[in-house]
């Protein structure tokens, strides 16, 4: 008898803790096999949600607050003039430069906020981060300034309303050889970033067609986002004795490579893609480091156009400093939603996707827009020469 009270105590001892074990066993199984998108509720009848992934905080946080000043400002103008029958509501999530925050800010856009569409990011392995979510959910997800090919083939509710790597690889591929008479390159690429990578691979192609060489293979000479101390690498280019270095990089490292590049008496010119062009670079490369080098990039303030000219004085206005590219590119990814949202018809997502992805001859701050079958916007760059002052502009190259 006293064997079975043991065993009987024994049980019910046990019985909460494998009760237990079982709720904590399935709730991990219904975790795992949940889906990561969720079926989002009636979209609203009283407003356009409109959603904004854009880096406010951390290494390139100076491309999200750029970027979302030009499109509040862009907003202010379409809220006003009256043109949509709703007033548009912006909600902006940072995603601190970092893809996992991509993802995470794009899920809570379409499941929590309900928004009819997304803009952003900028850099394209955050864009790339959240655009399958987006995609997933049929979500129209329009970036206005990554250029990695890989963005828009993730499928056809992702659009873009700047130019590709590929045509900037092109641009500054031409103005190192036929411009600048360059013959032997060496790439720099920061191997954590699609951007760079992409950018890379569209220099050294072109280059190369056009009679330049290039100093030993794409992944010879690499860092990483974040790096600070960049004098072994640059110890290494300087050895191989190149004419022209090309970095696809962001303004953070850039800035402190060129200003130890300088430091170690490599004095040769330096090329670049848009993600040198943040206020910040002058900063942190130095009056002197600065001089001397050239990026490809979609707006120039020193632009004569008056339309060019109206937003600058206005954008000075509103934010006390010049805009940069990401200021333009944010207003007219902006407009160029609020154009599709007026053709979309009834206002669900398939037809706002439909309708970026017809916009055709747009008239923007950076030039002129049309979105190709590809839902890639054709469009012109510019080049820009680095200076102590600022960026100063070269010429414009077409498409």
């Amino acid at each position: 008898m006293f064997k079975n009270r043991k065993v009987n105590l024994l049980a019910m001892i046990a019985l909460p803790f494998l009760l237990a074990t079982g709720c904590v066993k399935e709730k991990k199984n219904e975790t795992t096999t949940t889906p990561t998108t969720t079926k989002a509720a009636t979209l609203s009848n009283d407003e356009i949600v409109i959603g904004a992934v854009f880096p406010m905080t951390g290494p390139i946080a100076t491309y999200g607050q750029e970027s979302v000043n030009g499109i509040k400002m862009a907003l202010d103008k379409i809220n006003k003039d009256g043109k949509l029958t709703k007033k548009i509501k912006l909600i902006v999530e940072d995603n601190k430069g970092e893809p996992v925050d991509s993802s995470n800010a794009v899920r809570k856009l379409i499941n929590i906020d309900n928004v009819h569409a997304i803009i952003g990011s900028v850099a394209s392995s955050n864009t790339l981060a959240g655009a399958p979510i987006a995609q997933e959910n049929k979500v129209p997800m329009m970036t206005p300034a990554s250029t990695n090919e890989k963005v828009t083939q993730t499928g056809s509710f992702i659009s873009r309303t700047c130019f590709t790597d590929a045509f900037q690889g092109v641009v500054m591929a031409k103005f190192a050889k036929e411009t600048l008479s360059k013959s032997n390159a060496i790439i720099i690429v920061d191997n954590s970033s699609d951007y760079s990578k992409g950018l890379a691979k569209v220099f050294s192609d072109n280059f190369t067609k056009m009679g330049g060489k290039i100093l030993g293979a794409i992944d010879d000479y690499t860092y990483t986002q974040k790096d600070t101390d960049f004098r072994s690498l640059l110890r290494k280019v300087k050895r191989a004795n190149p004419d022209v270095i090309f970095l696809p990089g962001y303004y953070t490292e850039v800035g402190l490579m060129l200003k130890q590049a300088r430091q170690l008496g490599l004095n040769i010119p330096f090329l670049g893609g848009d993600g040198w062009d943040s206020p910040k670079l002058q900063e942190l490369a130095g009056p002197e480091a600065i001089k001397g080098n050239y990026i490809s990039s979609h707006f120039s303030p020193d632009d004569k156009d008056p339309t060019v000219q109206k937003f600058v004085k206005e954008y000075e206005t509103n934010f006390k400093q010049k805009p940069g590219a990401m200021a333009a590119l944010g207003y007219d990814g902006m407009l160029v939603m609020a154009d599709a949202l007026s053709r979309a018809g009834e206002l669900s997502r398939e037809n706002i996707a439909k309708a970026i992805i017809a916009t055709a001859n747009f008239t923007g701050i950076t030039g002129n827009i049309t979105i190709d079958s590809d839902r890639n916007a054709q469009k012109s760059a510019v080049v820009l020469e680095t200076t102590a002052a600022g960026m100063v502009f070269k010429q414009k190259v077409n498409p």
